[in-house]
């Protein structure tokens, strides 16, 4: 039976179960699906081996009330079982989304949004996508996060109003694409 080693691997595994997205669906393209799944086909074939042989070495090396080294071999195999857990739970939730069925006559996920933020007068352009694939530096937010969320259904010439720790973002859609 597969245990999660250390206390601190259970709280780490019972934090992410507990905070997961309540839709409980992850939107992703092909490709990142596919990036998931040899993800999680490295940490069974590569890291999980290499984590039980950590575990075997240390057992040698004496009594494991005293071995930090068996310590701590399981407690990263503990962390390694719970990404594994979590990485498969998003591959199992994972919907891939087909771009040609997208609708760009409103903001969705995977369009590219280039909107004018009221406050300050500037133009930046987003592209929606899901959590695992955001990446702010490249112009990706997730379709969670406060700007997401406004910009999700809006049309073009519409105005969303985002809450953010400064206050109340205005944001003018200025055009949807693909």
């Amino acid at each position: 039976m597969q245990r999660f080693g250390q206390p601190g691997a259970l709280l780490f595994f019972s934090f992410y179960l507990n905070h997961k997205d309540m839709t409980g669906i992850q939107y992703v393209t092909k490709e990142t699906l596919e990036q998931m799944k040899a993800e999680l086909q490295q940490l069974r074939s590569v890291e999980r081996p290499a984590a039980s042989r950590a575990i075997a070495e240390a057992r040698e090396k004496g009594d494991l009330k005293e071995n930090a080294e068996y310590d701590a071999a399981k407690e990263a195999q503990g962390l390694l079982e719970a990404k594994i857990a979590g990485l498969e739970g998003q591959i199992a939730t994972a919907r891939i989304i087909d771009e040609s069925t997208i609708d760009t006559s409103k903001v969705s996920i995977l369009t590219k949004v280039k909107v004018t933020n009221l406050n300050t007068k500037k133009q930046v352009t987003y592209q929606i996508v899901s959590e695992k694939e955001a990446d702010l530096k490249a112009g990706k937010i997730s379709y969670t996060s406060p700007i997401g969320k406004g910009l999700l259904g809006k049309h073009i010439g519409e105005v969303a109003e985002v809450t953010a720790p400064a206050g109340v973002i205005k944001f003018k859609v200025e055009d949807i694409s693909l």
